[in-house]
């Protein structure tokens, strides 16, 4: 057995071996980090879009918006201008609104305080009737510090003999008719009246004189 398989020719344990089992055909491997076509990777479709884009809206950069927000504050718009003009006017009566409502708010608040004066100066008045604060008198000085800084503090006194007859200032506690007058007239002023700014505080109590 042996000297057969010496007598055998040269490479014919090769071929057989080839020929056993069918051919198997091997795939050729891919080379690691092969390049993918242009229309396949991201970055070609990236370039794509932004080309196409690029076709129909132009790209705006910062200095593009920075000139065209500058050319409007220097030749602004028929409707920037409308705008701006509606919004200075809002502002303007806002201002208004609020000063009048701050005024009339300081004239509440001093008036809760000066009303808690206004017998004292009554009192004075019925002082001075009776000659009680001549300038002689003790109480003269006092009495004069007292209205001069009620007056600094926007306090008017009105209710004046000879003065025409006015409802809404005057409270008429008596009527004399008297062929003296031709209109309703303050005869006597029994209670002096004060306003606080454009605020009357009292109304003046007076004796009036009625057309006979």
């Amino acid at each position: 057995m042996s000297g057969q398989h010496e007598n055998e020719p040269e490479g014919l344990g090769d071929e057989f071996t080839q020929a056993e089992g069918p051919d198997i055909e091997t795939p050729e491997a891919e080379t690691p980090g092969a390049e993918k076509s242009e229309a396949e990777t991201p970055e070609a479709e990236t370039d794509a879009a932004a080309s196409a884009a690029g076709d129909d809206d132009e790209v705006l950069t910062v200095d593009d918006i920075l000139n065209a927000a500058n050319a409007e504050v220097q030749e602004p718009s028929d409707e920037h201008l409308a705008d701006l003009k509606r919004i200075t006017a809002e502002y303007a009566n806002y201002r208004k609104r609020t000063e009048a409502n701050r005024e009339v708010e300081r004239e509440r608040a001093v008036g809760a305080a000066v009303a808690v004066l206004l017998p004292v100066l009554d009192d004075l008045d019925r002082a001075e009737k009776h000659g009680d604060l001549e300038s002689d008198a003790p109480f003269a000085t006092i009495a004069a510090k007292l209205r001069g800084a009620v007056e600094k503090l926007g306090l008017a006194p009105f209710g004046e003999v000879g003065e025409p007859f006015d409802p809404q200032r005057h409270e008429a506690i008596f009527q004399q008719p008297s062929d003296e007058v031709e209109v309703d007239t303050v005869a006597d002023v029994v209670e002096t009246g004060y306003t606080l700014g454009g605020t009357q505080l009292r109304a003046a109590k007076v004796v009036v004189k009625t057309p006979q």
